[in-house]
């Protein structure tokens, strides 16, 4: 189950490199360019997970599996809600969320999601017990 903890682990570091945000005439964004900042954090949860894989510790695999659920989660909140501070200018609320609607989620997500799920799922015990 190791191997596919690294895999899943592969694919949240690969995914910080694929396109997140889909913005138009400005083009796609990655972890690094929507903000360094979690970029960093995401790479520091994914270090600090291969040491935990490496040394067997699957409780603390899924802590950071969860911690970087919650990062992920918070980062798409953190872009839904600064494309609609962006667009703070426009008089309406209505043209405000208009345009703050072109601002699209990309397919990186699904990768970043699919990675974490594989630790998770590989990370879970299964315990059999032998009755008597």
């Amino acid at each position: 189950m190791k191997n596919l903890q690294l895999i899943g682990l592969f694919l949240v570091v690969a995914g910080s490199f694929l396109p997140l945000v889909r913005i138009p005439i400005i083009g796609n964004w990655n972890y690094w360019k929507v903000d360094n900042t979690l970029a960093v954090a995401v790479w520091g949860f994914s270090l600090l997970m291969l040491v935990f894989i490496l040394i067997n510790k699957t409780k603390f695999v899924r802590i950071i599996a969860f911690l970087m659920i919650l990062l992920f989660v918070f980062t798409i909140v953190a872009i839904k809600l600064k494309s609609l501070d962006y667009f703070s200018f426009l008089p309406f609320k209505s043209w405000q969320s208009t345009f703050a609607g072109i601002v699209k989620l990309s397919w990186g997500w699904f990768i970043e999601f699919l990675g974490v799920a594989l630790i998770l799922i590989a990370s879970r015990k299964n315990i059999k017990t032998i009755k008597n």
